[in-house]
């Protein structure tokens, strides 16, 4: 196979990190991250983002938060009705990754579709496992942690607009079971919509308004449920070589703490994965100088950052951490907006 006449499949085997994990674990974060120290783009594997549109429910992550990174296949289906089926998905996805190869980069594969993601890599006809060498990252939470922190991010998303986003896209009759309308978020404000058109009392629309942010939680717990399941049949039956990075203390601390907790729980050890798999000895030293000259203290730009972004503040949603690492010329600029 050729893209723009570069032959990429060649006898050599190319080099991919897939990052997956249930719903809200943080896996656009650490992709982001980890393209900050390796030469890498991001590819897209969350079927229902591969949808143009409702950007706050599909948690497409924004502009400011892919910190310069390319990312592919987000927004790319303009049809709202249109169903992208599996075989879709895996031509999409193995364009990208062949176009991202082309440019001498590595190719990052992050999302939630854990069967588009089977099918993609465990494909009889373009025998993807003998032409791709693949890195699996799983991010985990606890699940009851996991379920408190998709309660708070729902609200987080209703103040952003969630409810008014919808409301834009809403048909009567509309078919919930194809395309971008499959999207938790947009069936279960259905009823809400239509009391709302009906010019229903205000106390019957409030209502159905609670009851459908409620079921929009309760459903994307059950959606992170199954997710967190299906991972661990690739890795039990399948016997996919999954790299487990336990995030749990991340979400169950706040301000400085959690930056912490990321640094050395989830980011340190993930890239001395994927550093280990590229043979990139260069960036775990890095890695792990950039951790001891911030336990350190040595910077004092750190101790000034740490006050205006005011961390010791009790901010379960979302908090800012900016390291400027002077003695190695580098900044690394880590902003939390979950998605």
């Amino acid at each position: 196979m050729k893209d723009n006449g570069v032959e990429y499949l060649s006898n050599k085997k190319h080099k991919i990190v897939f990052v997956m994990g249930s719903t809200a674990t943080g896996k656009s974060k650490l992709s982001v991250d980890l393209a900050t120290f390796f030469p890498s783009e991001i590819i897209n594997s969350d079927k229902i983002q591969f949808y143009k549109g409702l950007d706050i429910i599909t948690n497409k992550i924004n502009q400011s938060d892919r910190r310069g990174v390319p990312h592919h296949l987000l927004g790319v289906i303009h049809d709202p009705d249109a169903d992208l089926t599996a075989g879709e998905f895996c031509s999409l996805v193995e364009d990208a990754i062949a176009d991202v190869i082309s440019r001498g980069c590595l190719p990052i594969v992050v999302g939630g579709s854990n069967n588009y993601i089977e099918a993609l890599v465990e494909n009889p006809i373009t025998d993807f496992r003998s032409r791709f060498d693949c890195c699996f990252l799983w991010t985990d939470v606890a699940l009851p942690v996991l379920y408190k922190y998709i309660a708070k991010r729902v609200d987080q998303m209703v103040e952003l607009g969630l409810v008014e986003e919808v409301r834009e896209m809403f048909v009567p009759g509309a078919d919930y079971s194809r395309g971008i309308r499959r999207a938790i978020g947009a069936p279960e404000l259905d009823s809400y919509f239509k009391a709302e058109k009906n010019n229903e009392e205000e106390t019957y629309k409030n209502d159905l308004l609670k009851s459908g942010i409620h079921e929009i939680k309760e459903n994307t717990c059950r959606l992170a449920l199954r997710q967190f399941g299906k991972i661990h049949r690739l890795r039990d039956e399948i016997g996919w070589g999954l790299h487990r990075i336990d995030a749990t203390a991340v979400f169950e601390k706040s301000g400085e703490e959690a930056a912490d907790e990321w640094m050395n729980g989830v980011l340190k050890p993930s890239l001395g994965i994927v550093g280990e798999f590229l043979n990139e000895k260069q960036k775990i030293n890095q890695m792990e100088t950039m951790t001891k000259n911030r336990s350190m203290g040595v910077m004092d730009e750190y101790e000034e950052l740490k006050a205006k972004w005011n961390f010791g503040s009790n901010n379960a949603i979302g908090f800012g951490l900016v390291i400027v690492f002077t003695s190695l010329g580098l900044m690394t600029n880590w902003i939390w907006s979950w998605k």
